[in-house]
């Protein structure tokens, strides 16, 4: 994949439950990814047929491969060894409806899924991936399946006033983010110098600066910021906002991806997507993971591809 030209959140893990370590979770991956690697290491040669045959190939082969990336709570390995989160969950209600019973997951780093769905090692991105118009240039999005703003971790009663990137820069807060967050962007946007950003290596290292005073501020997703804060004594998350691009509030959205040969299958998936939404399905299927009515979503990703 070619690099992005904004930062990404989703490269490292962006969520921790209790009793999950991160090693755990890698060692988790690992051995499925060798479960996936036993059954088959790619899928069949793409098709030369308008609007793709993969679906078709999927029913008769009975499983959809999924690749996933690891990360709570999009797609990752439970303490039981089984694969779920948020987008595998979702996998299993739609391409269920579609004729497909069976997902086999196939674990890989987050920078290499798109290179992967193109190189056709699985059939699906199933990684709460964000649509943004650079991914738009290399796969083809179904509709966000989420939206997701920004939140905050400050210190209880947020001394500093600390509600959006430009209070950050006003007060000349010690800002942290964590690794490839797009976050990054969105404070060097507003101003703040990057060179002075403290880079830590997920929301609980986060948590833990803020905690111990060596930042003012971390900045997340709403979703965990909020559910990392839940046991802290020390910090809380702020409400959840919009940050600027370009002058205006950005509104994230995050949704499966497919090759881009393939738009039968992604039609398909589409269809089955918003008659979760209308029924109200796909919410009850995302709740368990920490998503609000908040985070539902109508956006397409017409329009978070800029066309």
């Amino acid at each position: 994949m070619a690099p992005p030209l904004r930062y990404d959140r989703n490269t490292y893990a962006r969520h921790d439950i209790p009793g999950t370590t991160r090693r755990s979770l890698l060692a988790g991956v690992a051995a499925l990814g060798a479960l996936g690697a036993a059954g088959c290491t790619r899928v069949a040669t793409a098709s030369t047929t308008a609007g793709g045959d993969l679906l078709d190939r999927m029913r008769a082969a009975g499983v959809v491969r999924l690749g996933i990336a690891g990360e709570i709570p999009f797609g990752y390995i439970d303490r039981n060894g089984e694969l779920t989160g948020e987008a595998p969950e979702l996998a299993k209600a739609i391409f269920k409806r579609l004729g497909v019973d069976r997902v086999q997951p196939v674990p890989t780093e987050f920078g290499s899924l798109i290179p992967g769905l193109n190189s056709q090692q699985f059939d699906v991105v199933a990684a709460g991936m964000y649509v943004n118009p650079e991914r738009c240039e290399q796969v083809i999005f179904a509709d966000p399946d989420y939206q997701m703003l920004d939140s905050f971790i400050v210190r209880k009663g947020n001394p500093k006033g600390l509600h959006n990137y430009q209070d950050v820069v006003e007060k000349k807060a010690k800002f942290a983010t964590g690794t490839g967050y797009a976050e990054i962007q969105y404070a060097v946007d507003a101003g703040y110098k990057e060179s002075d950003i403290l880079i830590v290596p997920d929301q609980v290292a986060g948590l833990n600066a803020v905690e111990a005073g060596r930042a003012d501020v971390f900045a997340g997703t709403a979703l965990t910021t909020r559910e990392v804060v839940k046991k802290s004594a020390k910090a809380e998350a702020t409400k959840a906002f919009a940050p600027l691009v370009d002058g205006k509030p950005h509104v994230d959205g995050g949704a499966f991806a497919f090759r881009p040969t393939e738009t039968r299958l992604r039609d398909a998936f589409n269809v089955e997507l918003r008659k979760l939404k209308k029924s109200g399905e796909l919410f009850r299927i995302l709740r368990p993971f920490g998503f609000t009515e908040a985070e539902m979503t109508d956006l397409t990703a017409k329009e978070l591809c800029g066309g």
